[in-house]
């Protein structure tokens, strides 16, 4: 087999994954109809944290992706415009799994080619450890071939700027020279984004938006940050994101399936999670961390260095001048804590055991009368948690700035709905 150097990095890139589950390290040999590749299997793969705690061990599916990614690197390599192709599998028959993969196993991996026709190629995929054999399957790949990039004649697109198969930019958007459009991405029209900003496959950027220009920080003098955004978020009409600063990491980050509505502001420093949703003008000063699936309403307003917890929902012109809790309703000027995200958290599936601790749990918080102190203690000493109110703890314990614990006045708390 020849053994010229394959490019690794950039084909894994388009199967599609991303690290950290790029499963290849290496490329022994390839030719017309095979490739022999390694895969380094590390103690500290992020799979093994929970895979299982004292006794790690490499999932099946994994391995399978490990293949895929193999026979991906096999149909890229000879590809005239790579990142114009994308591999996807749509089928695996006759898995096996002969032995467990651990730490510190050296795997090969090994595809034969059985059949090709049109976009359509069936491989066969092995994988060794020294004479054994750990797992095999036959697979089936589907290539598909992405558009050029269309740019509308009135826009402007510095040179240096990359863009990806599919995206397409209207009319009047101006990008800078270190942009990064990702496969599909589409600015509608009078769209400009600026420094070194990244964003990801398949988001929806609106008129007037404006991405990854200076921050609107007087401790910033043109040091070189940056805007990094996912993949499947929506920007609405005139949503504003600004790069990061130098003393805040230098990085602006934002996750994937994000819906941001117009007139949104996430200032410098921010990191946004995924399944997040801000309504009209809600804004983020600069530092703010909102965790995976929670809500800002409209005109809600989050103070410098506070978190948002994942699940929470905060109503519209809500003002948090300290951490508002995962799962929590938290509504007001100053916030106050209206109970539980109930509705938010039954359409996502959590089940009644979960709530009914998350609801013990924010009575010990919110009407106990204790000190936040004393309710932490309270609760460690009912343990053992549910992963929730283990992750609400933790999530108390890491303030910097203090939690929304103040109860609203009034009405009875949803605490107490059956």
């Amino acid at each position: 087999m020849p053994t010229d150097t394959i490019d690794i990095g950039g084909l894994i890139r388009k199967i599609p994954t991303q690290y950290p589950f790029v499963l290849v390290d290496r490329v022994l040999a390839h030719d017309a109809s095979s490739l022999l590749a390694v895969k380094n299997v590390t103690g500290s793969e992020e799979f093994f944290e929970g895979h299982f705690p004292g006794a790690p061990v490499m999932p099946g599916v994994l391995l399978m992706e490990s293949l895929a990614q193999a026979a991906g690197i096999w149909l890229l390599k000879a590809a005239a415009d790579p990142s114009r192709l994308e591999v996807h599998v749509v089928g695996i028959d006759g898995a096996k799994f002969r032995r467990p993969v651990v730490p510190g196993d050296e795997l090969r991996l090994a595809i034969t080619v059985l059949h090709r026709r049109g976009a359509l190629c069936r491989v066969k995929g092995e994988i060794t450890l020294g004479e054994h054999r750990v797992a095999e399957a036959k697979l089936l790949l589907q290539v598909e071939e992405l558009a050029a990039p269309e740019v509308d004649p009135t826009a402007r697109v510095a040179p240096g700027a990359i863009l990806g198969p599919g995206v397409r930019v209207g009319a009047y958007c101006v990008i800078g020279p270190r942009v990064r459009l990702g496969t599909r991405t589409v600015l509608e029209s009078q769209v400009t984004i600026a420094g070194d900003t990244t964003l990801g496959e398949d988001n929806q950027v609106f008129p007037f938006a404006s991405l990854g220009h200076r921050p609107q920080d007087l401790k910033y003098h043109g040091e070189d940050t940056k805007l990094v955004i996912g993949d499947r978020n929506t920007f609405r009409e005139g949503v504003t994101v600004h790069r990061g600063t130098e003393g805040g990491g230098g990085i602006t980050r934002i996750g994937s399936d994000n819906l941001f509505m117009a007139q949104v502001h996430v200032a410098h420093d921010c990191r946004v999670g995924n399944h997040t949703i801000f309504a009209n003008a809600a804004a983020l000063s600069g530092h703010v961390e909102v965790q995976d699936w929670a809500t800002l309403g409209g005109f809600a307003g989050v103070h410098q260095f506070c978190r948002v917890g994942a699940h929470a929902f905060m109503g519209g012109a809500t003002i948090a001048t300290k951490d508002v809790l995962p799962f929590s309703m938290t509504v007001g000027n100053r916030a106050r804590i209206f109970g539980l995200n109930l509705i938010g958290l039954r359409r996502r599936g959590f089940s009644a055991e979960a709530l009914s601790a998350l609801k013990q749990a924010f009575r010990v918080l919110v009407q106990s009368r204790l000190n936040t102190t004393q309710a932490l203690a309270l609760l460690q000493a009912e343990g053992p948690h549910t992963p929730e109110v283990g992750e609400l703890v933790t999530f108390i314990r890491e303030s910097k700035r203090g939690v929304v614990l103040r109860r609203r006045q009034g009405s009875t708390s949803d605490l107490d709905e059956s």
